[in-house]
């Protein structure tokens, strides 16, 4: 079995490149990648919770790969640090909120006149929960259903962001890996927090959690704490 991930999502890892352009409804990809270690990309509506070994082994190594330092200090830090929020930056005419959603919810439909791009409703089955949320878009509405930052933008400011570039801060706030459709109040309830912190309710899902925060970590070269990585492993070793 592999790591469960949301249809479509840009990811390059040390060596492991897999690129899908754009975010196109109903688009499904599955089967395993030559070179990656047997990580299985899949449709939205396949919930696999557990990585297989091999998975396990390659987390472990990504995070055997991380800088282990202190947090520095959140001097600085602002949202617009990362550039607007939910930018176009894929340019396929949807901002990125829209297209996680489009991405992660089951039953879509769609503002009339936006080709497919402002979600009105559907379905989501949140991974941190369980639950399944029925999104429908309003003033009172759409935050039960939020998009979540895997590794939390304040979490990276603090583990090497301050050094990057706009341009690559724009692209980490906005990268379809480090994002995910989630329960609006637990999105909340885990704010900035990492894995010493805060871990989803909903065990099944941790190991799937915890490798995905490897890769993005990875794949930026965001540090982690003692306290973050032991966290880490210690999820690792239940998997």
């Amino acid at each position: 079995m592999g790591i469960s991930i949301p249809r479509l999502y840009e990811n390059r890892v040390r060596g492991c490149v897999v690129r899908v352009r754009g975010f196109v409804a109903g688009l499904v990809m599955s089967g395993m990648l030559a070179g990656c270690g047997g990580l299985t990309v899949q449709s939205a509506g396949q919930h696999v919770e557990k990585p297989d070994t091999v998975s396990v082994s390659e987390a472990r190594a990504k995070l055997d790969g991380l800088d282990v330092k202190g947090r520095a200090p959140k001097t600085g830090f602002d949202r617009d640090e990362f550039g607007p929020a939910w930018s176009d930056v894929d340019r396929n005419g949807c901002d990125t909120r829209n297209d996680i959603l489009k991405r992660d919810l089951e039953g879509e439909t769609f503002k009339p006149g936006t080709h497919d791009c402002v979600v009105l409703t559907g379905t989501l089955k949140d991974p941190f929960s369980g639950k399944t949320i029925e999104f429908k878009r309003g003033q009172d509405t759409s935050s039960e259903v939020q998009i979540d930052h895997l590794v939390p933008l304040s979490d990276a400011w603090q583990k090497g962001a301050q050094q990057w570039s706009k341009t690559t801060r724009k692209e980490f706030a906005n990268d379809p890996l480090n994002l995910l459709a989630v329960d609006g109040p637990l999105n909340g309830q885990k704010s900035d927090s990492d894995a010493a912190t805060w871990l989803p309710p909903r065990k099944a899902y941790r190991c799937a959690y915890i490798s995905r925060q490897i890769d993005v970590k990875a794949k930026y070269d965001v540090w982690v704490t003692k306290a973050e990585k032991q966290a880490m492993e210690t999820i690792l070793d239940g998997c």
